[in-house]
C-alpha cells in the first residue's frame, strides 16, 4: 500500500472559506477584464476545480470567456518537485493580441508558472497575468509572483480542491494538510 493511502489529513482551510476567498479574488479579476474576451488557460491536472470555479463565477461578473487546458508535469508521485517541468499538452487555441489568465493550483517552487507563462509569451498575447489558488512563496526557487492569489500558506503539503498525493484526495471540497507520520 502506498503512502499516499496511509496520509492523514488534518483540515486547512474549510469550503465555505475556500469559496470566500474565491469570489473575492474573482471580483479582482473581473474589475480588471472588464468589458473584455478573457482567454483562461488552466495547468492541468491540479487547477482543474479552481478554474472550474473561477471561470464560473467569471461568467456571472460577465466576463466572455475562451478556455483551454495544458499540462505539465514536474511532481509525479513524489511529495516535492522533481525540478524538472515537461509539457505533456499543449493549448489548442490562438492567443495572439488576447487578454491571456494563465491558472494554476499553486506556486510552489517558481518552475512551473515561470516555465508555462515563458511557453505562452511565445504565442504572442496582448496581456499574460497568472492566478493561482495557492502561494508558498517560502518554497520559491525560481524568482516568480502571481498577479492573483488566493490564499497564502505556510511550507505544508496540502491536498484537496485538486490537489492531489499520488493521484488520490483531488475530490475533496476543502483544502487539508497531509500527515504521513503517525
Amino acid at each position: 500500500m502506498s503512502e499516499a493511502h496511509n496520509a492523514i489529513l488534518e483540515p486547512l482551510i474549510n469550503e465555505v472559506d475556500l469559496h470566500a476567498g474565491i469570489s473575492e479574488l474573482v471580483d479582482r479579476i473581473a474589475d480588471d477584464f472588464e468589458g473584455e474576451e478573457l482567454y483562461v488557460v488552466g495547468l492541468l491536472r491540479g487547477s482543474f476545480m479552481f478554474t472550474a470555479d473561477l471561470v464560473r463565477l467569471l461568467y456571472r461578473r460577465d466576463i466572455r470567456l475562451v478556455i483551454d487546458f495544458m499540462t505539465v508535469a514536474s511532481y509525479g508521485a513524489a511529495t516535492e518537485s522533481s525540478g524538472q517541468v515537461d509539457m505533456m499538452r499543449d493549448i489548442h487555441i490562438e492567443l495572439e493580441g488576447k487578454p491571456v489568465l494563465l491558472v494554476d493550483d499553486i506556486l510552489d517552487t517558481g518552475r512551473t508558472l515561470d516555465f508555462a507563462s515563458r511557453h505562452l509569451a511565445e504565442f504572442k498575447p496582448a496581456s499574460l497575468k497568472t492566478c493561482v489558488f495557492l502561494d508558498k512563496p517560502s518554497r520559491r526557487v525560481v524568482p516568480f509572483e502571481a498577479d492573483y492569489v488566493g490564499f497564502t500558506v505556510p511550507d505544508l503539503f496540502v491536498v484537496g480542491y485538486g490537489l492531489d498525493f499520488d493521484g488520490r484526495y483531488r475530490e475533496l471540497p476543502h483544502l487539508s494538510v497531509v500527515k504521513t507520520d503517525a
